[in-house]
C-alpha cells in the first residue's frame, strides 16, 4: 500500500530555463528533488554546470533506488548529487547505505568509499569519539550555505552546485568501455571550495555512474560546534 502511495505521488514537471536546460522537479510523497544543468557525457563544456536540490534524503533504500533509476540516475550532475545522500545514508544506517552505495557506483570504486566512511564516522582506535578524524558532518560539507563556522548547517531546500572541470572527458581504457567526465561539487569545507568526482556513462546503459569520489571524503575543516544532521 505505502509503496503504491508514494509511486502515484511521483510527478515530472518543467518550470524554469538554466542555460540551454530545463529545470525538472520529480516528488516522492512528501520529498521533492529537482535538477538542471547542461553537464553531459556527450561533449566536453567548460562552461556546463548544474544545480540539484533536495528538500529531504531519501528516507530508505526503495526510495533512493527510485529517484535513481527514474530521474537523478540520468543526468551526471544528478548522479553526483546522489553519492552525497549515500553518504549520509551510510551514516544512518551501514546496511541501507552499503546497497545505495553499490547501486549507484562503478563496482571498483564501492570498497575504497566502504572502507574510508567506516573510519570516518566512526571514532579513531588512536583518539577519542570526539577527535577531528571523526566527521559524521562530511556529506553536509558540500551543500549550499554549510560551512564550519556555522556547524556545517545548510541552506533549505538543500543544494549542490556544480561545474565541468578543467579536464576534459576521457575514454575508458581498463575494465570494460565507457566515457568518464569530471564534476567539480562546490562546497566550503574544504579551501579548494570545490571537489572532483568522476562519472561514467557506459555505452548502452541509460544510466550514470559514480567512477571515482576521494575528494568527497577527504578530511574536511573541524566542525565548529555541534552538527545537527540533515532531514
Amino acid at each position: 500500500m505505502k509503496k503504491s502511495i508514494l509511486l502515484m505521488a511521483m510527478v515530472w514537471s518543467c518550470l524554469t530555463c538554466f542555460g540551454q536546460a530545463k529545470q525538472k522537479t520529480w516528488t516522492y510523497g512528501d520529498h521533492t528533488y529537482t535538477q538542471q544543468g547542461t553537464l553531459t557525457a556527450k561533449q566536453y563544456d567548460r562552461k556546463a554546470k548544474g544545480v540539484v536540490t533536495f528538500t529531504n534524503v531519501p528516507s530508505d533504500y526503495e526510495e533512493f533506488e527510485t529517484l535513481y533509476t527514474q530521474f537523478f540516475g540520468k543526468t551526471p550532475h544528478g548522479t553526483a548529487a546522489m553519492m552525497v545522500m549515500a553518504m549520509e545514508i551510510y551514516g544512518r544506517n551501514r546496511q541501507v547505505g552499503r546497497k545505495c552505495i553499490e547501486l549507484i557506483n562503478y563496482p571498483s570504486n564501492v570498497n575504497s568509499v566502504i572502507s574510508i566512511l567506516n573510519d570516518k564516522y566512526g571514532s579513531s582506535q588512536y583518539a577519542p569519539a570526539n577527535d577531528s578524524y571523526h566527521q559524521r558532518y562530511l556529506p553536509a560539507a558540500v551543500l549550499k550555505g554549510a560551512t564550519p563556522q556555522n556547524g556545517y548547517r545548510p541552506q533549505e531546500p538543500y543544494t549542490v552546485e556544480m561545474k565541468a572541470s578543467v579536464n576534459k572527458h576521457q575514454e575508458l581504457q581498463i575494465s570494460g568501455s565507457g566515457r568518464v567526465m569530471y564534476i567539480y561539487m562546490m562546497g566550503k569545507g574544504w579551501d579548494t571550495e570545490q571537489r572532483s568526482v568522476e562519472i561514467i556513462r557506459q555505452p548502452n546503459q541509460p544510466l550514470y555512474k559514480v567512477f571515482n569520489c576521494p575528494a568527497l571524503y577527504t578530511q574536511c575543516k573541524t566542525i565548529q560546534g555541534t552538527w545537527g544532521g540533515l532531514k
